[in-house]
């Protein structure tokens, strides 16, 4: 499925009610394990709208965080031969980006 960034606020949102429901919590009883108000708390699961910050104590309380965090790792790459090898050192990363 190719998400656009509605649709991934909307899965996400829902994500986090499926969450809460099956660890057995209120949004009352998220919002006050997690320090989010209640009423940010409903209109995240309603609408999709809510802080980074917020969403992240959401995330840690529920015990998604970690994976949350990891998801944007950036992937290391593996080398299956010595010329590979050789290749990425001739293609080294950039420390800076150089699109506006």
């Amino acid at each position: 499925m190719l998400f656009n960034s509605v649709k991934a606020l909307t899965k996400m949102a829902q994500n986090i009610r499926d969450l809460r429901l099956e660890k057995g919590l209120t949004q009352s009883g998220l919002a006050e394990r997690s320090g989010v108000s209640l009423a940010t708390l409903r209109r995240y699961e309603q609408q999709g709208k809510i802080s980074l910050e917020s969403f992240f104590k959401l995330a840690m309380v529920l015990g998604c965080l970690d994976d949350l965090v990891n998801a944007v790792n950036p992937v290391k790459q593996t080398f299956t031969s010595l010329d590979e090898v050789l290749k990425n050192q001739e293609n080294k990363k950039r420390q800076r980006g150089w699109k506006k």
